[in-house]
């Protein structure tokens, strides 16, 4: 039996950290519970800084529920900068050093940044991950930009085009691929949401990319297509990605690169040669664990319910007196957005199936559920509004089940199965 923690130290003030530190107390450790963060504000939820916030129904301030009782010290604005795991320390910005008996690791990601500093230094280009960039990004569009360019086919381009355009604002979405969203719902889906937001009033381009800004005193004023064409904008949401927190981590023994943090089954954060670096967890956003419900590859997945489901894991893990009483982080991953006057939510993972179907209702109505399959399983399902049969193809996804996996619904459709 290993010797029970007395102090634990999160690195990550975000949902995962916090989530943990609830999980911690709940599970009757009464030790010290320490969250570093490297924003100063304390834990908050970020789903709504693309909708609601942009949208100015809610403030910037969306600060998650941290009861006085939880008994949490927080050092908010000092990132850690340094892991020593001999010496089991976390070493702070500031030069302060916290020794700990187990360590979570929960630092997540941040907006990858635009790819020239002195286009993306412009007055007017805007990222969007934290509180700080929505109320920056918020306040701009409030002001009633003449027009706003977004850059990235992915969820945060679509939703704050959807956003901009209940606003009224003119949007033109630039997106590299031919399919929008083809990686999270394949291309049929892709091409649908693509179609919804033409209709919206959105001037999506496919298979564009930006040559250059233009700036006029400091601020951007327009953009120059690679194919030449120039677009007059003076507001730019560059929405192309994310980069896993893991550079203060380079130096010290964990296996840690640009896909994350990796871990094991337990959320045991593993040393470059495979063995496990005691003592040391990692949930959320930055860990890249073995996914169950695909033969134990390896996946990171930037999503809410997997950021909770992995910090709940880990806090029991933490506590657990030996490796025979660790219980095996077996979240199904999954996803929701709104965009458009749609609700769009995702069980598994559709990226790398082969075959597609949609099981209840029909594309065209745009209310439909739909599955996707690979190698004669089914993978993944996804729904737009109709998310009455969902929970049911989470668990055929869990079992294991044959694509298609369910005949003769009711309200079922003549099922055409077809290419992704």
């Amino acid at each position: 039996m290993t010797t029970p923690p007395e102090r634990i130290v999160i690195v990550g003030a975000s949902l995962a950290g916090l989530t943990a530190a609830h999980a911690l107390r709940d599970r009757g450790f009464t030790g010290a519970v320490t969250l570093v963060g490297d924003e100063p504000h304390p834990p908050y939820d970020r789903p709504p800084l693309s909708k609601q916030v942009l949208r100015g129904l809610y403030s910037a301030d969306t600060t998650l529920p941290c009861p006085p009782d939880l008994g949490a010290e927080f050092r908010l604005g000092r990132p850690a900068t340094r892991l020593h795991l001999s010496e089991r320390v976390v070493e702070l910005g500031d030069g302060s050093r916290l020794p700990y008996d187990r360590l979570l690791i929960a630092t997540g990601t941040r907006a990858r940044p635009w790819p020239n500093p002195e286009e993306a230094g412009l007055t007017g280009v805007f990222t969007l991950r934290g509180r700080d960039d929505a109320e920056r990004l918020g306040e701009r569009l409030r002001a009633k930009p003449r027009r706003v360019v977004l850059v990235g086919g992915g969820f945060i381009g679509f939703e704050v085009a959807s956003t901009c355009r209940d606003l009224d604002i003119p949007v033109t979405l630039l997106v590299r691929d031919a399919v929008p969203l083809a990686a999270a719902l394949g291309p049929h889906l892709g091409t649908l949401i693509g179609a919804v937001a033409r209709e919206g009033g959105v001037d999506l381009r496919l298979e564009s990319e930006i040559e250059r800004m233009e700036a006029q005193d400091g601020r951007l004023a327009a953009v120059v297509l690679k194919d030449g064409e120039r677009i007059e904008t003076d507001c730019l949401v560059a929405a192309i990605g994310t980069l896993r927190n893991v550079e203060w981590l380079e130096g010290s023994g964990v296996e840690a690169d640009a896909g994350g943090l990796r871990c094991d089954a337990f959320c045991r954060a593993l040393r470059a040669d495979g063995r496990v670096a005691e003592g040391v967890f990692a949930a959320g956003d930055v860990a890249r664990w073995p996914n169950p419900h695909d033969d134990d590859a390896l996946v990171a997945v930037e999503h809410w319910g997997n950021a909770r489901a992995q910090a709940e894991t880990a806090a029991a893990n933490m506590l657990a007196g030996d490796a025979s009483a660790m219980r095996r982080h077996d979240h199904l991953p999954d996803f929701w957005s709104q965009q458009f006057g749609l609700t769009i939510k995702l069980v598994g993972l559709a990226d790398g199936a082969d075959s597609f179907a949609v099981m209840h209702g029909a594309l065209e109505d745009r209310r439909f559920l739909a599955a996707f399959g690979r190698d004669g399983r089914t993978i993944a399902a996804a729904s737009i509004d109709s998310a009455r049969w969902l929970p049911a193809y989470k668990a055929a996804i869990r079992e294991r089940a044959p694509f298609p996996p369910i005949a003769d619904a009711v309200d079922q459709p003549r099922i055409r199965v077809q290419e992704p």
